[in-house]
């Protein structure tokens, strides 16, 4: 437990300072850790939490929040996160969804839509697909920024610190969401004792966040590191995969 709590301090770390909360390699760590299936969401979406709530706090602060423009994804977002997490899933389906999040949030990560041309995003599909995302996120456990930041770059939605801010508002707003539906589906008396057995990672991802997202990446390199996450998620969502294919 030790390891898995110092790589989630650091996973905490290097999300918290680019505005993300990290759930798809929580979830990724969990998973190949061998953590229950029905406490992989719960546990991912408490670190999300944890992690992007201050800085939440200091971007909406720094006025890099623009309420007009991130309520609508908002709203329509955060009651599919709460209607995913109230959805019951087989192991063999659950596994299925989320090593699937798990690719596209690989092939995400190795995305830089900033460098592109921008591209045309009727509003109607914007929002279809904050709802997707949404709904994922309760489903999964992915709080799903690292899914809408390459889109809003690549439509040129607004300077890239205002999209890292929505980014950290929006995983916070579904993680939240999606925790809920999960703890009335499942009863919070009986994800209590299995969770405070992984008090010590909320512990790690706390004190990871909080000195990500105030030093930010000054000593290493995003390009790197966005690499290796994308390399431990893919690997992660193949094994999932697989042995959702197996159970079905």
């Amino acid at each position: 437990m030790i390891w898995l709590a110092g790589l989630f301090a650091f996973v905490a770390f290097v999300y918290a300072s680019v505005g993300f909360g990290g759930g798809s390699t929580y979830t990724a760590l969990l998973a190949l850790w061998g953590v229950d299936y029905r406490l992989i969401p719960v546990i991912a979406l408490l670190c999300n939490i944890i992690v992007v709530t201050g800085g939440s706090m200091r971007f909406i602060r720094a006025g890099l929040v623009s309420w007009p423009q991130v309520m609508p994804l908002l709203l329509v977002s955060a009651p599919l996160a709460f209607l995913g997490g109230l959805v019951p899933l087989k192991q063999w389906i659950f596994l299925t969804i989320l090593g699937g999040a798990l690719l596209a949030s690989a092939i995400a990560l190795l995305l830089q839509p900033e460098k592109l041309s921008a591209r045309v995003l009727p509003k109607p599909l914007l929002l279809a697909i904050s709802g997707g995302v949404g709904l994922l996120a309760g489903l999964s456990g992915i709080g799903g920024g690292i899914f809408m930041a390459p889109i809003l770059h690549l439509i040129r939605w607004a300077e890239a610190r205002r999209i890292a801010a929505f980014a950290s508002l929006y995983i916070l707003i579904n993680s939240a969401a999606g925790l809920a539906g999960q703890v009335i589906k499942a009863g919070a008396q009986s994800l209590a004792a299995p969770a405070m057995e992984y008090g010590l990672l909320l512990a790690a991802v706390l004190v990871g966040g909080q000195i990500g997202s105030i030093f930010g990446m000054r000593y290493l390199s995003p390009r790197l590191l966005r690499t290796f996450t994308a390399i431990l998620v893919g690997y992660a969502a193949l094994r999932l995969l697989w042995q959702a294919q197996a159970l079905s």
